[in-house]
């Protein structure tokens, strides 16, 4: 897994960035954990795998 921008994320899930948006902020505890900052645009790694196995995203 890398680093991947949450737009790219959106776009690979098929959804809109604003409800991608609200994904994150219901995340936003267990994010945190995993490095990601409330304004970060780039996810670390472990947050990408995280979101995908969380989503379904095949990334």
């Amino acid at each position: 897994m890398k680093s991947a921008y949450k737009t790219e994320l959106a776009d690979a899930a098929g959804v809109s960035r604003t409800t991608f948006w609200r994904w994150m902020k219901e995340n936003r505890c267990q994010l945190a954990r995993l490095g990601v900052k409330r304004k970060s645009k780039m996810l670390p790694p472990r947050a990408v795998q995280w979101i995908c196995q969380q989503y379904g995203i095949d990334w």
